[in-house]
């Protein structure tokens, strides 16, 4: 069956009844509906999403930001990455640091089990044995970098061995789901086996951005996709999957008095055309797409822009990706 689009919140956002819990926030929120992005190939929209750019190689938007910002917690990478453990295809080229230093790229987290892979010893140590150990490996390194100035790779293996030394003990406080209570895990959607993966992700972006942690990214399921072509309904999954996870996380956010101050961003790479393919599907449509922001600044209970009359072509007030990238960057 066809879902259908209702009017929501005092501002009458009009949104599908496949999100109700996304709809529910509808005040909370800055709809643009006039994105367009510049290709209509699933690799080239992943990259400019990221990048502003079709070909690999250039800093993802999280790596400008922690390039930009930095940390405010020393003993936390800058920029997370939360993603499906059994993989997802954008791949680590959506949070890389392209041609910054390394330092500044994407560490990956993982919301159930040890958040970070390698970050403890296979085997116990006697006490100071490991602070030992990172002493004698920056001494040799030290004495490498007079050989290697400007190797940027040097520089920040060092400084990632230290950081990894002290979240060895603030990465586990951020880990694990027992110390919150039982709203926040219905909140987020963590009784239910739709919602979990992406609600335990959602969860850990909330610690993180809490921890002091400058930009989050957090991608769904691999099983799950928008990508309609066989069927339109074929999205309803994913629907189902991030739409109770994500509305918690703006609602959570907004109960702690982080949403002014945080940037909640759910977007794709491309929308749907308007006609179908073959019987039931949609083809990509780089020409438009919907964007929904919260926090930071943005006008909640807002629309920005409109397609054509037939969903095709954004037509007013047009969003690039680069038109959004530079309103981030402005707010951040």
């Amino acid at each position: 069956s066809w879902m259908k689009f209702h009017k929501r919140g005092q501002c009458g956002m009009e949104i599908s009844e496949a999100l109700p819990n996304i709809a529910g926030l509808a005040d909370d929120l800055c709809l643009v509906r006039s994105m367009h992005t510049y290709h209509n190939n699933h690799l080239e929209g992943w990259m400019i999403l990221s990048t502003g750019k079709i070909f690999q190689g250039r800093p993802s938007f999280g790596s400008w930001i922690s390039y930009g910002l930095g940390t405010d917690n020393d003993s936390l990478p800058a920029f997370a990455v939360l993603r499906d453990p059994a993989g997802y295809n954008p791949g680590p080229y959506m949070w890389a640091a392209g041609w910054l230093p390394p330092l500044y790229g994407g560490t990956e987290f993982y919301a159930e089990g040890t958040p970070i892979l390698n970050l403890r010893s296979a085997k116990d140590q006697v006490p100071g044995v490991q602070r030992n150990n990172l002493a004698y490996l920056e001494t040799l390194n030290r004495l490498h970098q007079q050989n290697h100035p400007n190797d940027v790779r040097l520089v920040t293996r060092m400084v990632n061995y230290e950081l990894a030394a002290r979240m060895q003990v603030n990465a586990m406080k951020i880990s694990g789901t027992a110390d919150e209570p039982a709203y926040i895990h219905k909140l987020y959607g963590l009784d239910n086996l739709q919602t979990r993966p992406y609600g335990l992700r959602c969860l850990m972006a909330r610690k993180l951005v809490e921890s002091g942690v400058r930009f989050v990214s957090v991608f769904p399921q691999e099983e799950h996709t928008w990508d309609s072509h066989q069927n339109f309904n074929d999205a309803l999954p994913m629907a189902g999957a991030t739409d109770l996870p994500a509305a918690g996380l703006v609602r959570d956010l907004k109960a702690r008095g982080l949403l002014d101050e945080t940037i909640v961003v759910w977007a794709g790479e491309f929308g749907r055309l308007p006609i179908s393919q073959g019987s039931k599907g949609r083809d990509h449509n780089r020409n438009a797409a919907s964007c929904l922001i919260a926090g930071g600044g943005f006008k909640p209970g807002y629309i920005h822009g409109e397609t054509d009359s037939l969903g095709y072509k954004a037509v007013e007030n047009r969003v690039s990706v680069s038109d959004l990238h530079a309103t981030l960057l402005h707010q951040l």
